[in-house]
């Protein structure tokens, strides 16, 4: 293809919805593993593919239809009080189970819930892009009052007990937040890309950054230059965004640990050495 192809007006649309997702998903990842809780993006996403599949089937866009099913996962595990991944796992079951039996029992077929799996971006348009600003707006207005708590709540679990703190209301909010976001990413960039988008950042900056700032600023930049990356890739081999956002996550993964340990093994030896 040719190079300008990637500058058409055509695909303006799409780059954008997906560098939203490709900033915030890390983000949200970060506070999934400090919460030791990173399946939920996959457990969310699996209910989220359900629901925008049911949705396709009555006529209703994948990036609306989605974010139902999402939130009422996020909604049942915080009411019934679950913690950690095995609520997430159960999803991920339920959701696998439901997205097939819609799809075969359905006039959309399988080819729907292919692309809800591999994404949909290329044909993203202004009702997506809504979507994903009504995302970043809420997320921006939300996180800085979330992330605080959830960070305290992480270090010092006690302390809300101990001061008898209303925290459901943040732990809530933030499940709210990752079902909406893993929603909208199931309906744009497909299910894997959505779960790939907010799990290999967040593990490369845990094992990377020496600080939680470079921790977050680290992750976003990994997701938003791998998403750039595979954008540019999938046009110019005319190939779907899902699978190669998620090859070149996993490529740039191994890259990065292999050269930490090799940095790790020269610094054990110099310091052996000395």
């Amino acid at each position: 293809m040719e190079a300008g192809l990637l500058f058409d007006p055509l695909f303006r649309l799409p780059l954008l919805v997906g560098a939203v997702l490709a900033v915030l998903l890390p983000v949200l990842g970060v506070l999934l593993r400090l919460r030791n809780e990173w399946l939920a993006a996959l457990g969310l996403a699996h209910l989220a593919a359900a629901s925008g599949l049911g949705g396709l089937a009555v006529g209703i866009p994948a990036v609306l239809g989605a974010p139902l099913g999402a939130l009422v996962g996020a909604l049942i595990k915080t009411l019934l009080g679950g913690r950690g991944n095995t609520a997430y796992a159960l999803m991920i079951l339920a959701g696998w189970s439901a997205t097939m039996l819609i799809a075969a029992n359905t006039a959309l077929g399988s080819a729907i819930g292919h692309a809800l799996t591999e994404g949909q971006l290329f044909l993203a348009g202004r009702v997506q892009l809504m979507a994903a600003l009504v995302l970043a707006t809420v997320a921006a207005l939300a996180l800085p009052w979330l992330l605080p708590r959830l960070v305290r709540a992480r270090l010092f679990p006690r302390q809300e007990r101990a001061n008898r703190l209303p925290a459901w209301r943040w732990h809530l909010s933030f499940d709210l937040l990752v079902a909406l976001a893993m929603a909208v990413g199931t309906g744009t960039v497909g299910l894997m890309a959505a779960f790939a988008l907010a799990f290999v950042p967040p593990w490369l900056a845990f094992r990377l950054a020496p600080s939680w700032s470079l921790t977050l600023g680290f992750s976003v930049a990994a997701g938003l230059a791998a998403y750039l990356l595979a954008f540019a890739l999938a046009l110019y081999l005319d190939q779907p965004l899902g699978p190669t956002l998620v090859a070149v996550l996993g490529i740039g993964a191994g890259v990065a640990e292999f050269v930490r340990r090799r940095a790790a093994h020269r610094w054990s030896r110099s310091s052996k050495g000395a």
